[in-house]
């Protein structure tokens, strides 16, 4: 009897995690791993490292993890046809359950950000709750009715490019340090990258949002269209990118951004020709480098959308670092 309960309590609390969704907790921490250090400002002391561990918390397990519960509890019907297996439809959690476990991380996640926000108190006080605040409502407002957000890509994309691309960064550098100009650059910069790479992401439920009525921009305007608006948006990323980094005198790392740029184009013209199988010999990456970070699909759009990633990805965080480390050091 008692082997029973434990196995169902184990069980239980699994579940919970899994409608929090752990692997997209760590779309957040590259933003607020840039904002802590293009602050300059973190010292290797215990206060400051509780704080840090505080930010990732609030932002990855806690604000992402309650926008996954939410996004799952109201999605419901959805997934008993397109994810029978998610906790909720499964029978796994009931819908009571699920209501709890969003609304446990919620208050936590509050809790614990007016904390922060009265320790660091004035402006960047402010900053952080306003910036927390924000990224919490985003996160229901997205999935929750009457608003839906979710269901058109031109409200959905600047929701997800503000949560996890613009506050992130000023969150995390508001918690250690004035608010930096150069900072606030790399925070509209990763909001219009986030914008672009969810508007490809969407070609995953093109099918499904086609049946439902939802409006991505895939099926407003078809595959080819939408690799070419956030390829236009990506490539404009990147140059406005290098321009800022000449202005703040980082004139190598200026080369480095413009080199990118040119890779990226590279990998992006086989694929706006033949959205399909475009940029086929990048697929080993997906396979069998960073498949299970970022994910496999079998809808051949959403596949080279993949593949695309792993360069884009790894060619603007890389730059990114070096940006925020460079600024940091300016403020030392």
């Amino acid at each position: 009897m008692t082997t029973k309960t434990r196995i169902g309590f184990v069980d239980k609390l699994k579940a919970h995690l899994e409608l929090l969704d752990p692997v997209t907790w760590i779309s957040v921490f590259p933003c607020l791993a840039g904002g802590v250090m293009g602050s300059g400002a973190m010292q290797p002391t215990l206060h400051d490292h509780v704080l840090l561990f505080a930010l990732f918390l609030i932002y990855g397990p806690l604000g992402t993890g309650f926008s996954q519960s939410v996004n799952d509890y109201y999605d419901l019907e959805l997934d008993r046809m397109n994810e029978p297996t998610r906790p909720i439809p499964s029978g796994r959690l009931t819908e009571r359950e699920a209501v709890w476990n969003w609304s446990i991380v919620l208050t936590v996640a509050v809790v614990l950000g007016i904390f922060i926000s009265l320790h660091i108190g004035g402006q960047r006080g402010m900053v952080f709750g306003g910036c927390l605040l924000t990224g919490l409502v985003l996160g229901y407002l997205y999935s929750a009715p009457p608003f839906k957000l979710k269901k058109n890509i031109l409200l959905s994309a600047p929701a997800v490019g503000i949560s996890y691309g613009f506050i992130t960064y000023l969150s995390a550098n508001a918690l250690f340090s004035e608010i930096r100009p150069e900072v606030v650059g790399l925070a509209c910069l990763n909001f219009f990258m986030a914008v672009a790479l969810i508007i490809m992401n969407d070609f995953k439920s093109a099918a499904g949002d086609a049946r439902e009525g939802l409006k991505s921009l895939t099926v407003m305007i078809g595959a080819r269209n939408t690799f070419l608006v956030a390829f236009v948006i990506i490539d404009l990323a990147f140059a406005v990118f290098a321009y800022l980094a000449w202005t703040w005198g980082f004139n190598i790392l200026t080369y480095f951004i413009l080199a990118s740029l040119v890779v990226n184009v590279y990998i992006q013209i086989p694929i706006y020709r033949d959205p399909g199988t475009g940029a086929s010999f990048m697929q080993l990456a997906v396979d069998d480098g960073f498949g299970n970070a970022i994910g496999k699909s079998e809808v051949q759009e959403h596949n080279a959308f993949l593949r695309f990633q792993v360069v884009n990805n790894i060619l603007f965080l890389g730059n990114q670092f070096a940006a925020a480390t460079l600024i940091g050091l300016k403020y030392l």
